[in-house]
């Protein structure tokens, strides 16, 4: 049988005009601080992989939202278990939740494939995931450039969808206009939902007797935004933005109750109750014993685990433990949000192993699921623990 990845195509010897193609695309962070992000290779995953992999993100979203949705929502011991903030404690409470399958619209996945194939969910971005663009549209470019499949072609339309449910008059990011990915990511998801949505800066907002304000004094009544809920406990004005929502001055996008799928908390817990045999059915155990790791509010393992903040982002917070519970591997890049919420210690999985020209790398597998539906791949080398400096390659199917 074919190896589950295999490397497609050489870099191109004019980099700097690839660089130039895809930044007319709207990818113009393919080199950053005069670093390569973007790897001019693709990646091919074995069909059959690709299939279960679909299919296992679709069940394992229906089964975090039924977990949320019947057995969270209400029960604030379960908030303080998740690590989520008691500012928002009022929101999740009062706030009506969105329709099955779509208490988030706009999420990623992040799976480790072993090199036998073995699917195993490390994370659930559900919040403020990034790396859109590249899944969008520099990985259908990519990988025709290399003359391989993509199946990333229903993100564009899905996100149109979601938009227009949302119908959101702003959109937004911290530095707006300064921060070229979340910036790009912002304008990018704004033309592809047809909308006439405007963008504004974070940093500019501000909360006006309940009702939120951009730059200029114009309200805001629904708002996208990349902006990471968790963070309303300690940035200034959190209470103020949680104030907007619970009166209903404020509708956020994704929704407030995102949050509960963001936190890898629930991961835990869902662990928790399969070990106890309590609320899900034979099929559901089947999902969580087959593709979810061991995940733990306390380090139980005997073996090699990993040991994460519940609202680390880009490999911040991740440490590794070898199998005599020595420390092997911490990021030392990303921000270090431990001391700000609760960890998680969940089993080791292994990632692949794919040789690039750029050198040998450990690859993460993203599933975007957009809209309630799983629909774009995004490939990312690195080491053992994928960190923010970590390169973007395309993931196409083999034949």
């Amino acid at each position: 049988m074919t190896r589950v990845f295999e490397t497609v195509g050489k870099p191109h010897p004019d980099r700097a005009e690839q660089v130039r193609l895809l930044s007319e695309l709207g990818f113009g962070w393919a080199d950053l601080d005069d670093e390569p992000y973007w790897i001019d290779q693709a990646i091919a995953m074995r069909e059959d992989v690709y299939r279960e992999l679909m299919d296992a993100s679709a069940t394992l979203w229906s089964l975090f939202d039924r977990t949320v949705r019947h057995f969270v929502i209400g029960r604030r011991e379960l908030y303080a278990m998740l690590g989520v903030p008691p500012v928002l404690w009022e929101a999740l409470d009062k706030l009506p939740i969105n329709g099955k399958g779509l208490i988030s619209r706009y999420a990623r996945f992040d799976f480790a494939i072993s090199d036998e194939g073995d699917i195993k969910l490390l994370e659930l971005n559900a919040d403020t995931p990034t790396g859109y663009v590249e899944a969008a549209e520099a990985t259908p470019w990519v990988c025709a450039k290399h003359g391989i499949g993509t199946r990333n072609g229903r993100m564009k339309e899905l996100i149109a969808q979601a938009w227009a449910e949302e119908r959101p008059d702003t959109a937004a990011c911290v530095a707006y206009g300064s921060h070229a990915e979340d910036s790009g990511t912002i304008d990018m998801l704004i033309k592809h939902s047809g909308l006439g949505v405007k963008a504004a800066d974070c940093l500019e907002l501000w909360v006006d007797n309940g009702v939120l304000k951009d730059g200029r004094g114009e309200p805001i009544r629904r708002m996208f935004a990349l902006y990471p809920k968790e963070w309303m406990h300690v940035d200034d004005g959190g209470d103020a933005l949680a104030y907007a929502l619970e009166t209903g001055n404020l509708t956020l996008f994704n929704p407030v109750h995102a949050i509960l799928l963001q936190s890898k908390g629930l991961q835990a817990l869902i662990w928790g109750l399969y070990e106890l045999g309590m609320f899900y059915d034979e099929e559901e155990r089947e999902t969580i014993s087959r593709y979810m790791l061991p995940t733990y509010n306390k380090a139980v393992f005997d073996g090699s685990y990993v040991s994460k903040s519940m609202f680390g982002r880009e490999g911040g917070s991740v440490t590794i433990y070898n199998e005599a519970g020595e420390l092997e591997a911490k990021d030392t890049d990303g921000f270090d949000t431990s001391s700000l919420f609760p960890r998680v210690y969940q089993k080791r999985a292994e990632l692949a192993s794919v040789r690039l020209e750029a050198g040998g790398f450990r690859l993460l597998t993203g599933v975007f699921v957009l809209n309630g539906e799983p629909c774009g791949l995004l490939g990312r080398a690195g080491g053992l623990i994928t960190g923010n400096t970590s390169h973007f390659v395309a993931i196409g199917v083999g034949d």
